[in-house]
């Protein structure tokens, strides 16, 4: 079968079937096959997995993952992609294509039905407007998910992987490392796709933790507080939960709590590791009872 990932035969793709791009979808396709490739190899995906594709497009990614995987769940919100799909990649007998918002899907009723309740692989060239909804919902709602491969915008991977003290550095990182380890695997160019972003992009997994790296913890109040922590970045840790908070707590007591965590009173939340923000919420959780 004709190899989907190239200019000539996407552009054929698209004026044979009188498509247009939508900007509200965040249509990009891809163009280079070395890098469908790397995905492939960065989500080890192989004939044991059932893979859930978010926005398979035409179909490029999703040709791939049919010959490499056990099974495709192809999810694509734009009803006009459908029957474009059905004619690019519908004779693999392994993929099964649904016109549904992945973010109004009922992604554990799919694993159930689809796998068994086993576990499956999340693999995507994600829309950057909608990359971290997807990524959190995943991780958040404990999802049977083993790893997440997913394209995205280059600055996004880096601040997935970033470490305490770095610019990048955020509730996203935070999020992600809570439960994940992620590994970014390729930079990718502008030039790999139709139509060009106006950025680079990134491979990046996240294998899921067997557990999330903090035990014990009020997860709610837990990300709770790393969101009130990096909602005004400028301010200090101890006036963001203060105005932010809401934790029926004093300015006075919320200064002893970070000073018995030995934080001082003026440090930032960016300053953070993910164990001290644990220290922080037990100590916050103590107070509060």
């Amino acid at each position: 079968m004709e190899r989907i990932a190239t200019p000539s035969y996407t552009k054929k793709i698209i004026e044979q079937n009188s498509f247009y791009f939508k900007k509200n979808f965040g249509q990009n396709f891809l163009i280079d096959s070395n890098i469908l490739e790397n995905i492939i190899k960065s989500a080890q995906i192989t004939k044991e997995d059932c893979v859930l594709e978010i926005g398979p497009g035409i179909g490029s990614l999703t040709q791939e993952l049919a010959e490499n995987a056990k099974k495709v769940i192809a999810i694509e919100i734009d009803k006009h992609l459908i029957p474009i799909l059905k004619k690019t990649v519908g004779e693999y007998p392994n993929i099964d294509i649904r016109n549904q918002d992945i973010l109004k899907t009922d992604i554990d009723a799919l694993i159930e039905q689809e796998n068994n309740g086993n576990s499956i692989k999340v693999v995507a060239n994600l829309p950057y407007y909608i990359t971290t909804p997807i990524v959190m919902d995943l991780l958040e709602n404990h999802r049977k998910v083993k790893s997440i491969t997913v394209m995205v915008q280059k600055e996004v991977a880096e601040r997935m992987q970033a470490q305490c003290g770095k610019k990048e550095y955020g509730a996203l990182s935070i999020a992600v490392q809570y439960y994940c380890e992620a590994e970014m695997n390729t930079i990718v160019p502008p030039s790999c796709f139709m139509p060009k972003p106006k950025v680079s992009s990134a491979v990046i997994t996240l294998h899921l933790r067997k557990e999330p790296i903090l035990q014990g913890i009020n997860e709610t109040l837990f990300f709770h507080v790393v969101k009130c922590a990096f909602g005004q970045r400028r301010k200090t840790l101890l006036n963001s939960l203060y105005n932010q908070g809401e934790l029926g707590l004093s300015k006075e007591e919320l200064i002893e709590i970070i000073q018995s965590v030995g934080l001082d009173e003026k440090v930032r939340g960016e300053k953070l590791s993910i164990e001290q923000f644990g220290q922080l919420t037990s100590e916050i959780e103590k107070r509060q009872v």
